[in-house]
This record gives C-alpha cells, sequence and structure tokens, in this order.
C-alpha cells in the first residue's frame, strides 16, 4: 500500500477504513474467546491442575511476547493490512492445532497456543496502528469504541462457546470452524485500511517521518512510552486475570455448572463492551488520567465482590464490575503511546510489548497461587496492580502542542 495525504482521503474512503479496523477488532475478540470459552473442557480431558493449566496458558503469552517486540518493525515494513491478514492464518492454524492436537496430549496443545499467541500479538500492534491512524482522520476519540468491537467480538465468541458446552459439540469441531471463519473474512475485511502514515508537502515533517520511521528500537529507551507500558500492563493483568480465571474460579469455588461459569465470563466482557463504547464521552470531558483511576476502583470494588461473595448472583455483578474497570486501560494505553505518529507503531509495539508480560506471568503466577490458596483468592493480586496503576496513570496526558 503506497502512502497517500491525509487530504487525498474522502469521508467515505475514512468511513470504510473505520468499518475495516471495526472488523479486525472485533474477529481477534472473536477468535479468543471461543478457544478461552473451551478451557475447563480442555484442562478436564487433560488432567491439569491450577498451576498445569497456567503454564500451559503460558504459551500463549510466550508466542505474543515472541511476535510483539518485532511488530513495529513488520508493520513499517509491510504496513497494518498486510500483518493483520497475515497474522490471521497464523492463528487460525494456531486454533486448528489446538482443535486437534489436544486430544493427542499437552505437547501439541502448547505448539497451537504458542501459534495462537504468536499470530495474535502481531495481529494486535498492526489493527492498534491502524486504530490511531483512523483516529486521526477521524478528529477524534474512537479508539476505546475499536476496543469494545474486540469485546463485542469476545461477548459474541463467549456466548458462541457457551452455546456449544450446553449443546455438547465437540471442542475439535467448535474450535475447526473458528478457525476458518478467521483465516478466510479477516484477510477480505481488512482491505480498505489506509496508510499508517502519510506523506507531507513540508519536508521537516517528512524528515521526522522518516526519523521516527528509523529507530523503532530506541523507544525502550523512552521513560513516558516505558510508563505508559506499566500502566497497560497492570489493566491486561486485570483483564487477563477475568478472561482466563472466572469461568474456572466459578466451577472450582461457586461448584456452578460449565454453561453457568462461562455465562459469569460473558457478562465480565459485556460489561468491558459497554464502558469500551460509551467511554469516549467520559475520556472526552475528564481526561485520560482521572477516568483512568475511577475504573481501577471500579475495578477493585468488582474484584472484592467476586472473591467474597457469599452466593453467586453477586460474584456475577462483581464480574460485570471487574470488566467495566478493567474496559479502557488497554485502548487508553494504545491511543497514549500513538500520540506521535511517526513513531506510531515502533511505541505501540513497546507498550503492547510490555502490556503482554501480564499474560505471561499472570496465568503462572494465578495458577500457583490457585494451588495454595484457591484461583478465587489469587485473583486478589490484579487489585495491587490496579493501585500501582493509579499512582503512574498521569504518564498518559497528552504531550504539550507546540
Amino acid at each position: 500500500m503506497s502512502n497517500t495525504s491525509q487530504a487525498a482521503l474522502t469521508p467515505a474512503r475514512v468511513s470504510a477504513a473505520t468499518r475495516a479496523t471495526y472488523a479486525a477488532f472485533l474477529a481477534s475478540g472473536f477468535a479468543f474467546a471461543n478457544w478461552a470459552s473451551r478451557i475447563p473442557q480442555v484442562r478436564d480431558r487433560l488432567h491439569l491442575s491450577p498451576a498445569d493449566l497456567g503454564l500451559v496458558l503460558l504459551a500463549i503469552a510466550a508466542g505474543s511476547l515472541v511476535a510483539l517486540p518485532l511488530a513495529g518493525i513488520i508493520v513499517h515494513r509491510f504496513n497494518s493490512r498486510r500483518t493483520v491478514a497475515a497474522m490471521a492464518l497464523v492463528l487460525g492454524v494456531g486454533l486448528s492445532t489446538v482443535a486437534i492436537g489436544y486430544l493427542d496430549g499437552v505437547v501439541p496443545l502448547l505448539i497451537g497456543l504458542f501459534l495462537v499467541g504468536f499470530g495474535n500479538g502481531a495481529w494486535d500492534v498492526a489493527m492498534n496502528v491502524q486504530g490511531a491512524t483512523v483516529e486521526r482522520h477521524l478528529g477524534r476519540a474512537i479508539m476505546p469504541r475499536f476496543h469494545a468491537g474486540y469485546s463485542a467480538g469476545t461477548v459474541v465468541g463467549a456466548l458462541l462457546g457457551a452455546l456449544m458446552v450446553a449443546l455438547h459439540v465437540p471442542v475439535t469441531a467448535h474450535l475447526l470452524v473458528v478457525a476458518v471463519i478467521v483465516a478466510v473474512s479477516v484477510p477480505l475485511a481488512v482491505r480498505s485500511f489506509v496508510a499508517d502514515v502519510e506523506e507531507s508537502n513540508d519536508a521537516a515533517e517528512n524528515a521526522a517521518t522518516e526519523e521516527g520511521r528509523s529507530n523503532p528500537l530506541g523507544r525502550w529507551l523512552e521513560p513516558r512510552t516505558l510508563i505508559i507500558g506499566v500502566v497497560v500492563l497492570a489493566f491486561a493483568f486485570s483483564e487477563g486475570s477475568g478472561n482466563d480465571w472466572i469461568s474456572v474460579a466459578l466451577i472450582d469455588s461457586y461448584h456452578t455448572p460449565a454453561a453457568v461459569g462461562t455465562l459469569g465470563f460473558a457478562a465480565f466482557l459485556i460489561a468491558m463492551t459497554a464502558v469500551r463504547w460509551f467511554g469516549t464521552g467520559l475520556l472526552d470531558r475528564y481526561g485520560r488520567v482521572v477516568v483512568l483511576r475511577g475504573l481501577a476502583a471500579v475495578a477493585v470494588i468488582g474484584l472484592l465482590l467476586f472473591v467474597f461473595s457469599p452466593w453467586t448472583p453477586l460474584a456475577f455483578i462483581g464480574a460485570l464490575l471487574w470488566g467495566a474497570g478493567a474496559s479502557l486501560g488497554f485502548p487508553v494505553g494504545m491511543s497514549a503511546a500513538a500520540d506521535d505518529p511517526a513513531a506510531a507503531a515502533s511505541r505501540v509495539s513497546v507498550v503492547a510489548s510490555i502490556g503482554y508480560c501480564a499474560f505471561l506471568g499472570g496465568p503462572p503466577l494465578i495458577g500457583f497461587l490457585g494451588d495454595h490458596i484457591t484461583v478465587l483468592r489469587a485473583l486478589l493480586v490484579v487489585a495491587i496492580l490496579l493501585g500501582v496503576a493509579t499512582l503512574l496513570v498521569k504518564s498518559l496526558r497528552p504531550p504539550e502542542k507546540t
């Protein structure tokens, strides 16, 4: 895709790119949630303890962490459209490997999950770069709504997963169909992406753009970028812990049926989706710092309800509040990393890499603690990290314009 000047993009072109970006986010969430909805069945088939399951889930994070530091370079070289299309194929292959491989043992499952993580990691950076580009063309905040698209995809995937569990559809058939849907539909959907960085008629601006492109690894030395990464890590740990462990905790500690546990996971995702969709108004009115601090408090309250509730309906309310509170940390962090369009891909890559450390360390940490104090109590670690994030979130303020 060749670069196009910003002025040459018609409203129809920007609108098409917006729809394509929504599709990329939605499909990513749909693919992940279908896998996550079947975690309890995969665990039971392989007789995994909480600690063992945590280590298995580590394979997804490991794949993402291999891809993420490279993603900024890949997007610079091939652009966000080609990157998303290629990674959708990789993720489809990974899901297919999981669907068939888990029947034979842990090793094929780990290989499949690594591919899922690798595809998801680079896909994540590329679609966030495109989201920031569309946001600039529109001239208003829209990144949380793209992430609401991701969450909507997870809701659809989780509800589909709950239906598949209730109907006793085999994991293999379920995930193979999802893999084909993702691998075929996403490359077609993203054809309307626009150029990630626009050429300018100003020589100084073009020189600055080339400088931003030429030093992707140097972004790892920027204090603001690293602090944004830590804030994103805390919110990603909160989001990821809910994704991985809510259904397991409801089934094991609240003794709910498997389908009800999956519905608790869906409740978490529904709340996250709603706040991401409507939260842009809060951001425009109160700013990034105030909104994220308030949402961190909401997440902690919800988490405490989920952990200490004496009955299941109150735990569902806790899951809703937890999902609402965890909702905006990741998308706002991506917008903050992309404040400078010339360096957006490399900075988003750095921030996403740090954030995904939550998915690397989270599953085994929760699983290890779960073996000693139950998964439910282990989730209290999330509250500690959110407390750290509230102290650092002021670094997400947009830079002063000169």
